[in-house]
């Protein structure tokens, strides 16, 4: 009954079954869709505009909140329990980053950071016109150290991990073809970093970082 009505729903927005189980499953495998990615990631973000209600009444039933911020064109999903941003009752829970996320010490360190200059940057005007924070990797650097009190990793390619993984939750963009070692590279801060990690998330985050074992969570607000 429920694929039948679903499938009449799909059928007066002009949507087929295929392409309502391809936005879902990418939501679900990635648990964010941000359009100004990728053109995929454009049309995908399009056509979830053209059936937004069917999509979180689906997700709803497993439990997965959607968080549709449409200033940055943006959506993340939040697991069952999770803090979701604009949903005082919502039961608090711990942090961690897309549907499920496994966050290492030194990235959420870095997360920290980034929400701080981010804030910084906000306070002083600094924002581009889509709403990103430009930063160098020796502003970061810095930082990192004036505020926490510790470096990146020094191995290259443990240095570059975390980066590599913090793009992939679509919280930071820099070229891939620039070498994000040397303290003259940029990259630029999404503002979609400010839901992710809230005001609530960086005491717990804070709290975190004193210990010495990786953090599994749900969601990182």
């Amino acid at each position: 009954m429920l694929t039948e009505a679903l499938m009449g729903e799909l059928k007066h927005k002009a949507i087929s079954l295929e392409e309502f189980r391809e936005l879902c499953l990418r939501l679900l495998n990635y648990g964010v869709l941000c359009r100004a990615e990728s053109q995929t990631e454009q049309q995908l973000y399009d056509r979830y505009l053209r059936i937004e209600s069917l999509v979180e009444e689906y997700l709803h039933l497993m439990g997965v909140a959607v968080f549709h911020e449409p200033r940055f064109a943006y959506i993340r999903l939040y697991p069952p329990g999770a803090n979701v941003p604009g949903m005082e009752d919502t039961e608090q829970n711990s942090f961690g980053g897309g549907l499920r996320a496994r966050l290492k010490q030194d990235e959420v360190a870095l997360l920290l950071v980034l929400r701080l200059q981010y804030d910084k940057a906000l306070r002083e005007g600094q924002l581009d016109e889509d709403g990103f924070v430009s930063e160098s990797m020796e502003s970061l650097s810095i930082a990192m150290k004036n505020l926490l009190g510790r470096s990146l990793p020094d191995k290259m390619t443990e240095r570059r991990k975390i980066f590599h993984r913090l793009q992939q939750l679509r919280l930071i963009k820099f070229r891939q073809d620039e070498d994000i070692d040397t303290t003259e590279a940029w990259l630029r801060i999404h503002p979609m970093i400010v839901s992710f990690v809230t005001d609530d998330a960086l005491d717990a985050m804070q709290e975190a970082l004193s210990d010495d074992v990786k953090i599994e969570a749900t969601d990182v607000s």
